[in-house]
C-alpha cells in the first residue's frame, strides 16, 4: 500500500471538527493539528507500508487509536504531582524538543532524554509548566525517573548468529529503549560479554544489546537495527552503539566491519 492511500485510509477514521491533516509527499508523513492548541502529531507513513499490505485493517485500527491518544494529551495536561511513581525517562531525536520546554538530558549524537508521566495506553512529556506547578525541580523529577526505571522487569531473549550473542528486550510497556539509560543493567551486562558490548535502540519499544565476538556480528548488528528502525512507529536511530569505559558511541559499521583505530601515534 502506497503513503498516499495509507493517509487516505487515516483520514476517513479521524474525522474531528478540532483537527485539520495534511500530507507532506516528498516526506511521505502525515500530519493532524488540533487548531485549539495549534499543536499536533507527524506520522511517518513509510514505517507502516508493509504492516498495511499484511493487515490493512489491524494496522489502521492501531495507528488511528495511537493517534487520537497522542491528540488527547495535546489537550489534557497530566500532572506530576501524585504520580510520581509513574515518572519514567524515555529516548528521542535530539530535535524532537526543539521548539518545546520540555525537561531533557543529553545522551548521545543520536539521541536525547526526555521524561514523561506514563497514563496506561500513553504518557506525557515534563515540560517547564508541569515542574513549576508541582512545586518540584529539575533534578528531583530525573532521580525519581531514574529510580523507576530501575524497578521496572527485565526479560532478555537470547539468541546466537554466527557466533555472537543476541539478547532482545519487547515487553511491551513502551520502555524498552529507556532501558538502556539504566548503567547498573549494562554494567551488569558489560561484565558477561566476551567479545565488544553493542547496543542498539532503532525505535523506543525494542532495546538489543549484543555480545559481539567476530567481524561478522557487526554486519548482523547493524542490518538488525536499521530493520527495526524502519518498521517503528517512533524511530531512533538505526546506528547501534557501541558500551565502553561507561560511555556510549555511535557505530558507523563499514564494510561489513568493525571500525579500524584510526588514532595516530602523537
Amino acid at each position: 500500500m502506497k503513503p498516499i492511500e495509507i493517509k487516505r485510509e487515516l483520514e476517513k477514521r479521524l474525522e474531528n471538527d478540532n483537527w485539520v491533516t495534511s500530507f507532506d509527499k516528498d516526506q511521505n508523513t502525515f500530519r493532524v493539528v488540533d487548531k485549539r492548541v495549534d499543536q499536533g502529531i507527524t506520522v511517518r507513513l513509510a514505517n507502516l507500508t508493509e504492516k498495511f499490505e499484511t493487515s490493512p485493517d489491524e494496522a489502521a485500527e492501531s495507528t488511528v487509536s495511537q493517534i487520537k491518544e497522542g491528540m488527547r494529551l495535546l489537550v489534557e495536561r497530566a500532572s506530576i504531582k501524585g504520580n510520581e511513581d509513574r515518572i519514567y525517562p524515555v529516548l528521542r531525536t535530539p530535535d524532537f524538543g526543539v521548539g518545546k520546554q520540555l525537561l531533557s538530558t543529553e545522551h548521545t549524537a543520536e539521541t536525547a532524554v526526555f521524561y514523561a508521566v506514563d497514563e496506561g495506553s500513553s504518557y506525557t512529556m515534563i515540560d517547564e509548566r508541569m515542574i513549576e506547578e508541582a512545586g518540584t525541580t529539575e533534578e528531583q523529577i530525573k532521580e525519581t525517573a531514574a529510580f523507576n526505571l530501575r524497578s521496572l522487569p527485565v526479560e532478555w531473549k537470547k539468541d546466537e548468529t554466527a557466533g555472537n550473542i543476541f539478547y532482545f528486550l519487547h515487553t511491551g510497556d513502551g520502555y524498552e529503549a529507556s532501558r538502556l539509560l539504566d548503567q547498573q543493567l549494562l554494567d551488569r551486562m558489560a561484565d558477561e560479554v566476551e567479545g565488544d558490548f553493542v547496543a542498539a535502540v532503532p525505535h523506543h519499544d525494542v532495546l538489543i544489546l549484543a555480545d559481539i565476538r567476530n567481524e561478522s556480528g557487526y554486519d548482523v548488528i547493524a542490518q538488525m537495527a536499521f530493520k527495526f528502525f524502519s518498521e517503528g512507529h517512533i524511530p531512533l536511530t538505526a546506528l547501534p552503539l557501541l558500551y565502553e569505559n561507561g560511555a556510549l558511541e555511535p557505530l558507523f559499521i563499514l564494510a561489513r566491519k568493525k571500525p579500524k583505530d584510526t588514532k595516530k601515534d602523537g
